[in-house]
């Protein structure tokens, strides 16, 4: 079922104006959760080119612009030119956020840093995004999420050890930063609306993820030891794993407290592990991890899946499957919550995308329209700067649009 767009609606961030000069994911991602819930977000683009999200298709659809610049506005400036910086000027003077991801000194060099731009604006919440931040050694260097992937450590913990460390295969870096970044740009706005200041919230690319893989510098710290690779399990707790079901396909398996140990035992037939020193803790298991993976695997590779997991369900153990897209965009759950929702498309009909999160029960956010093609709202916003049919009409002229 396809859910018409409600442009109507109203978020709880109605009337807060957000300038988006980001390209690429993290900022997509961070304008997109601000739009979602009632700002106004306005792109501002290279002419003629555009954000790069624009070029990344599947089968000649732009399936990542559809997605992350919903709800956005777009305008075409050059603000390599004097007449882009001055609209720029506007616009910031008019807006209580700017998201920016040049390299660092960038838009210094351009004139248009936070010196500037505070001055015209002293409440303007000001966000930076980088590779590695707006300072220390490395912050000129390009900051693309694979480097920050890799650098994190991520990718040394990822994967099987008798294998090469591994990137995710999607953008991780960008997408942590983009959602981090939204929470730190409510934090300093939530300031400039009490005190009346602005300021600069730097945002790396590096930082969020480091922090969202664990603990791994403290254990080092302590222990003197690196942990190796160990593909589906954890290092701190056990059983955790997937396990191969007898129709090849799979399931995810976490039992990683006590009672749910006991009760997964129990219910594949294995009581005797409960008495077992070798699995009566949490330690014991980790230390004898090939045993208990064994006997886990024995029991779920000679059932089917769907079986499976009826008889995990009611056995309340912790066990789920393993989908790819095509039995998300099927599975009960996520059709009945509407996780994934279909919305109007121009090109095929109806695209699937993830709906507005998080949920708020009293202020919720909305799809109010598609995303836009490039500069569709040029003249538009142009006009609500003071910008009258003659002065577009120079600016196009010089290039500047």
């Amino acid at each position: 079922m396809t859910i018409p767009f409600q442009p109507e609606a109203r978020g709880p961030l109605h009337g807060v104006r957000v300038i988006d000069l980001t390209r690429l994911v993290a900022g997509n991602m961070l304008s997109l959760l601000l739009a979602d819930f009632g700002a106004e977000v306005i792109k501002v683009e290279v002419p003629g080119r555009g954000d790069t999200l624009r070029d990344w298709y599947e089968e000649g659809v732009p399936v990542f612009w559809k997605v992350y610049a919903r709800n956005k506005q777009s305008i075409t400036l050059d603000i390599r030119k004097p007449e882009g910086r001055a609209v720029l000027e506007k616009l910031a003077g008019s807006s209580q956020i700017l998201l920016e991801s040049f390299r660092p000194g960038v838009l210094e060099r351009l004139k248009l840093g936070p010196a500037e731009l505070h001055a015209a604006n002293p409440a303007l919440v000001m966000g930076r995004i980088s590779g590695w931040g707006q300072t220390g050694p490395y912050k000129d260097r390009p900051g693309f999420g694979s480097l920050v992937e890799g650098m994190s450590g991520f990718a040394a913990k990822n994967g099987f050890s008798d294998k090469p460390p591994a990137l995710p295969n999607m953008p991780l870096a960008d997408m942590a930063a983009g959602m981090s970044g939204a929470f730190a740009i409510m934090v300093a706005l939530r300031e400039a609306e009490k005190s009346g200041r602005g300021q600069v919230v730097d945002i790396s690319l590096l930082e969020p993820l480091l922090a969202a893989i664990g603990p791994d510098a403290a254990e080092f710290r302590v222990s003197g030891k690196v942990k190796g690779r160990s593909g589906n399990r954890a290092s701190i707790t056990a059983p955790r794993n997937v396990y191969k079901t007898r129709d090849c396909r799979f399931v995810a398996l976490s039992a990683s407290t006590e009672d749910m140990a006991a009760r997964l035992f129990a219910a594949i037939g294995r009581q005797d592990m409960l008495s077992d020193p070798r699995f009566r803790t949490n330690a014991d298991r980790l230390q004898h991890v090939d045993a208990v993976d064994g006997a886990i695997q024995d029991f779920i590779g000679a059932r089917d899946r769907d079986d499976l997991l009826a008889f995990f369900a009611k056995a309340e153990v912790t066990v789920g499957p393993v989908y790819d897209a095509s039995e998300i965009l099927e599975d009960p759950h996520i059709k009945g919550r509407g996780v994934i929702i279909d919305l109007p498309d121009d090109d095929i009909g109806a695209i699937p995308m993830h709906a507005v999160f998080p949920r708020l029960s009293v202020t919720p956010g909305s799809i109010r329209h598609r995303a836009p093609k490039l500069g569709e709202q040029t003249d538009t916003i142009l006009h609500s700067l003071g910008y009258d049919k003659v002065g577009v009409a120079d600016l196009q002229k010089k290039g500047v649009l």
